[in-house]
């Protein structure tokens, strides 16, 4: 049995934000195999179903975006499935919008969703696809996850929305390296406005690959 975990936070007021990237990825694959994911157990909603001849669940944690593994470790537990078996799909700051990366293992990179499914899991080894959201250097990172996508980015998160759980469906028909290699392409280069170069260097000196952005307003927020 495989597992296809989505990351986000619940609510009409994050439906749409860029932190709900991996949400919009599993409505796609729900939509794709015609299930709904509905179903509330493991503090979060689900659905049981089949990718080709394989059992799958797939998972919307519930618990907000930072404990995001308390309701992986119980679907895991319950339906014993092991680390390995685990698929996690998230936003990703460093990945322009568009665009998607997959890997096989790795650290949280600054993200506490998958930092919190990393320390729950008790282990890196599992699969990730991360759709990009790319950066906007005016604004600060807890901020500017919490944003909706402009209008005009609208037709590049689709397509990365579409790769994705195409991406994903592949990954459980044919195994993760398979979907790796059609999937993983040449990042697209990402627009950047002449203001916004001006101001990087000053505001980003590391790039902000050690950033650690999180949800403000949750209670069960993780420093």
């Amino acid at each position: 049995m495989k597992l296809i975990v989505g990351l986000g936070n619940p609510g009409v007021k994050y439906e749409g934000t860029r932190h709900n990237a991996g949400f919009m990825v599993m409505d796609a694959i729900s939509e794709k195999l015609n299930v709904s994911i509905n179903k509330k157990k493991f503090e979060g909603s689900y659905v049981k179903t089949k990718i080709g001849n394989e059992d799958v669940i797939l998972l919307k944690p519930e618990t907000y975006m930072n404990n995001s593994g308390f309701s992986v470790r119980a679907c895991m537990d319950f339906f014993k499935i092991s680390r390995e078996d685990i698929l996690v799909i998230y936003d990703d700051l460093d990945t322009p919008v568009g665009s998607i990366r997959l890997k096989t293992k790795g650290s949280a990179g600054g993200h506490n969703g998958v930092k919190s499914v990393i320390a729950c899991a008790m282990g890196e080894e599992f699969d990730r696809i991360r759709v990009g959201i790319g950066r906007n250097p005016q604004i600060n990172i807890i901020d500017y996850v919490l944003t909706r996508f402009r209008p005009d980015e609208l037709e590049d998160l689709n397509h990365s929305v579409e790769q994705a759980a195409n991406a994903a469906i592949l990954a459980i028909k044919q195994g993760f390296p398979k979907a790796m290699n059609r999937y993983n392409v040449k990042p697209k280069k990402p627009k950047v406005k002449k203001e916004e170069k001006e101001n990087t260097k000053d505001l980003y000196p590391n790039n902000g690959k050690d950033e650690i952005y999180r949800v403000e307003g949750n209670k069960n927020t993780n420093e």
